[in-house]
Order: structure tokens, then C-alpha cells, then sequence
């Protein structure tokens, strides 16, 4: 799985998941101070509220792209594939088991209310830079699609490719969540029930390749053998030819 195969991972994860941050972000979302103003200037306070989010993903992204880079360094690559991809399979299969009475967001509630309680000041004030923090802060909230994406960063084994992943991510959610302030939330609760089942089944799949890619077993695109070059190392070794062909033809 090279790195334009995470990218696409990372644009699918936030495309068809974002229906799911319905959920625990539409409110806010919906909640927005954008005023009664022009369609435009709601529109563009959905873009700076949205930029704000993104960044925070990118952050994320940069400090879990560390830690990935360090379990390579400590050789645990292939492990920590295999146990992020069973923790996917597992945070579905676990709330199934007790019929959604608990999901992964519970253990995180009362983080939660600590940053809806900072939530509560910058809804009164109308303006950019307040819709910007909310938008920094909302990428902090627990989120079980957000754990998703981090797991994903945490496989690029680099700080920038991790920035990279999670931003892509973050644009992926752009749509639906630009969307939900403008339009309001037009989803019913039985299409909302329906895509959920799906989107368990798309998390389980991709806990599934990243097993499949932890366990290098020679499959093509799906699991490289292990002695295949990581993703940023394939990256840097083209480029080392490249330059090494350009030398060449410099002296010839």
C-alpha cells in the first residue's frame, strides 16, 4: 500500500463517513453564529469554521505521523498495522455486541463537556475569528471517524505524509459539513440508521487491509511482502534516481 493508496484511504474515509459527524458536529454545525446574513456570508463563515477543523486534523496528523515514524524505527511496523487494523474491526464489533448502548465516544464524555462548555462562549460572538476557534476546538470533540483517520496517519510513518493524510481526510468531510449550516440538517433518522450500517462495514474494511498489510503476505497492492520499500522510502529512493539519471546526462 503505497502512499497515494493512503491518500485515497484518507479521501474515502472522510467522504463516506462524513454523514456519521452528523451526529456529534451537526448540532454545531447547525448552531453556528453566521447571523441572518447573505447566503454568501454564511457560506464563507462555513469555510473559515471548516479551515479551522482541518488544521486541527493536521496537527493530529503530524503528531500521530511521529508516532507511526517511531514504531518503524522500532521495527513494529508490521504489528502496529495488524493491532490498529484489529482495534477498527473491534470498535465495531464491540458497540454491536451491546446493541449501541456503548460506543467509543462514551469513554471520552467528559472531555467532551469540558470543550462544549469553551463551545458555549464563542457561539455568542458573531465573527470570523470566533467561528474559527469553534472550528480548532470541534476538531479536538471525541470521534469515533476521526480514531479512523488518526489510525490511517499513524501508517504513513512521517510527520508530513501524517499532516498530509489527515488533511486530506479533514477535505473529504468538507461537503456534508459545509452544508449542514446552510441547509440544516434535512437527513431523517432512518437514512441516518441505514448509512451507519454501511459505514461500519466500510470501517471494517479497512481494518481488514490494514491486517492484511501488516501480516506481508505477498499480495499484490493489498499486502506487499515486507522487504517492499515504505511508502516515504519509495518516495525519496525515485527521487535519489532521478537526480542520479539527471547527473549522468549532465556529463554526457
Amino acid at each position: 500500500m503505497n502512499i497515494n493508496e493512503l491518500y485515497f484511504i484518507a479521501l474515502m474515509t472522510g467522504l463516506v463517513g462524513s454523514l456519521h459527524c452528523i451526529g456529534m458536529c451537526g448540532p454545531i454545525a447547525i448552531a453556528l453564529p453566521l447571523g441572518k446574513k447573505s447566503w454568501g456570508h454564511r457560506a464563507l463563515g462555513g469555510i473559515v469554521y471548516n479551515t479551522g477543523r482541518i488544521i486541527t486534523y493536521g496537527v493530529l496528523g503530524a503528531l500521530f505521523g511521529l508516532l507511526g515514524q517511531g514504531i518503524e524505527m522500532a521495527g513494529l511496523q508490521r504489528w502496529a498495522s495488524i493491532f490498529i487494523g484489529a482495534v477498527m474491526i473491534l470498535s465495531v464489533i464491540f458497540p454491536a455486541l451491546f446493541k449501541g448502548k456503548v460506543q467509543v465516544e462514551q469513554f471520552f464524555f467528559g472531555y467532551a463537556g469540558k470543550m462544549i462548555g469553551k463551545f458555549r462562549k464563542l457561539f455568542t460572538i458573531n465573527s470570523m475569528p470566533s467561528l474559527f476557534l469553534i472550528g480548532l476546538l470541534n476538531g479536538l470533540l471525541p470521534c469515533g471517524l476521526v480514531y479512523v483517520a488518526i489510525a490511517g496517519a499513524i501508517n504513513t510513518n512521517s510527520i508530513l505524509f501524517g499532516i498530509f493524510y489527515m488533511i486530506i481526510f479533514g477535505l473529504g468531510t468538507v461537503p456534508v459539513m459545509l452544508a449542514i449550516p446552510l441547509v440544516g440538517n434535512l437527513i431523517g433518522s432512518g437514512f441516518r440508521k441505514r448509512y451507519t450500517f454501511l459505514l461500519n462495514w466500510f470501517i471494517v474494511l479497512l481494518g481488514v487491509l490494514f491486517i492484511l498489510r501488516g501480516l506481508s503476505l505477498g499480495i499484490p497492492y493489498i499486502s506487499p511482502p515486507q522487504k517492499m520499500l515504505k511508502p516515504h522510502e519509495k518516495m525519496m529512493h525515485h527521487q535519489s534516481k532521478s537526480m542520479d539519471m539527471d547527473t549522468v546526462a549532465k556529463y554526457h
